[in-house]
């Protein structure tokens, strides 16, 4: 992923608060001498360095991990179309506007382990369960569901290395910045309000959302 300077994140909080509200994402496992990466949309839990998540044991991404034990984690959303006459202000002719999306997307890559033990299953889903319904009270996995354990295997990607982008006007001044935001606050469609978050916090640090400054700090890093 090409990260311009301008498009990179504003501090290490932005995209673990970015990647940790998204929760949703596709693990990409290459293996080794195959033609097309495996790809498995799954639901995740960044916890540290570490995203866990579990899988189908049928599922084909443990035979690529077995190959190659390294994956990447892709994630993106917070986006909206961007139409080329809001891109002109004042006197500006806007037909000589230039179309874009605005987006956030967020790679993290590293070894993947394999869990498959009853015993240490149970204790990532808990730390995943942990995460996404703190709140709920759920039954102990290695007491309640031991025998189920067999048809899932956890996975445990140790983040090595982190590409982060957050394309929301950073290429042009604040004057046409604003302009874009009034109207995606105008427009209210689907992504617009998380796509002027991103826009507010670029022109404002003082309005960056809570949702966008989670977690500690893991160094990011522009790759091509």
């Amino acid at each position: 992923m090409h990260v311009p300077a301008v498009d990179r994140p504003l501090d290490d909080d932005e995209w673990r608060g970015f990647v940790t509200a998204q929760g949703f994402g596709h693990v990409v496992a290459g293996g080794a001498g195959r033609d097309l990466p495996v790809v498995v949309p799954t639901q995740f839990v960044l916890d540290g360095d570490e995203v866990l998540c579990h899988v189908a044991a049928a599922n084909p991404v443990l035979e690529a991990i077995a190959e190659r034990p390294v994956a990447v984690l892709s994630v993106a959303g917070d986006w909206a179309f961007v139409p080329s006459s809001w891109k002109a202000i004042d006197d500006e002719d806007p037909r000589l506007g230039i179309p874009t999306t605005y987006y956030a997307a967020v790679q993290l890559s590293g070894r993947v382990d394999v869990v498959a033990d009853p015993d240490e299953l149970a204790a990532l889903l808990r730390r995943q369960l942990a995460a996404l319904q703190p709140d709920v009270e759920v039954a102990d996995p290695a007491e309640d569901h031991r025998r189920r354990l067999s048809a899932i295997r956890g996975l445990v990607l140790h983040v090595a290395e982190v590409a982060a982008k957050f394309k929301y006007g950073g290429n042009v001044d604040d004057a046409h910045r604003r302009a874009v935001l009034a109207r995606l606050v105008d427009r209210a469609g689907p992504g617009d309000e998380a796509a002027a978050a991103h826009v507010r916090a670029r022109l404002d640090p003082e309005q960056r959302p809570t949702a966008f400054a989670r977690g500690g700090a893991r160094g990011w890093t522009g790759r091509s």
